[in-house]
């Protein structure tokens, strides 16, 4: 196993904060938000899609880190 790249640090911290943009409502949490940037209508009910995006994001991440 190699030293960990610092892209894939990133993703994983992403992929975290994303899932928590499904439960909290921080400025952080806000400004991250996947759905708010590609669905034209978002708002509470696709708040979830967050924490799948976030959970595919940050294990792929770590998968990789895993891998390399």
């Amino acid at each position: 196993m190699g030293t960990p790249s610092f892209i894939h640090l990133l993703a994983i911290a992403y992929g975290l904060v994303l899932i928590a943009a499904v439960f909290l409502r921080s400025p952080l949490t806000e400004a991250m938000r996947i759905d708010s940037l590609f669905l034209p209508g978002a708002g509470e009910s696709t708040r979830p899609l967050n924490g799948l995006l976030g959970l595919l994001i940050g294990g792929y991440a770590a998968w990789s880190l895993l891998g390399a």
